[in-house]
């Protein structure tokens, strides 16, 4: 059976590199970035953006997530919330900390009537985060 993964591609307007350089010192990773003064001239429109912008920035570990900068991007992230879930409560418990940065949270954690820790945030870059840290099944 072939693997399927979603992998969550954010568009931003000229802050990309600190966004993506936030979120590798928090959930850790690999990050590689190519700015738009990398890409070869024969690209449609690359050479007419800010050169110092990224055009593709990937971080790769246990969390996955892309990201570019471009002009049509909106000054803060789309309605969308990236959700991180598991059963490592120190670990999910230092990202949420670590994305709440500079940021704002709507929801600490906290132990929720369905039986796990959940809580909420829209970090500095005004992407929302949800984390839900998985009760022990007995």
């Amino acid at each position: 059976m072939a693997e399927i993964s979603l992998e969550p591609y954010i568009f931003f307007k000229g802050n990309c590199r600190p966004a993506m350089e936030f979120y590798k010192s928090v959930l850790g990773g690999e990050l590689t970035m190519q700015a738009y003064s990398e890409v070869p001239g024969s690209v449609p429109g690359a050479r007419e953006i800010n050169q110092d912008w990224l055009m593709h920035a990937a971080l790769e570990g246990e969390v996955k997530i892309m990201g570019s900068d471009t002009e049509q991007a909106s000054p803060e992230a789309k309605k969308i919330t990236l959700s991180l879930v598991g059963t490592d409560e120190e670990k999910l418990s230092k990202m949420f900390e670590g994305l709440s940065q500079g940021g704002k949270v709507t929801s600490p954690l906290k132990k929720e009537f369905w039986g796990d820790t959940f809580g909420t945030l829209t970090d500095k870059f005004g992407v929302e985060w949800m984390v839900n840290i998985n009760a022990e099944k007995k």
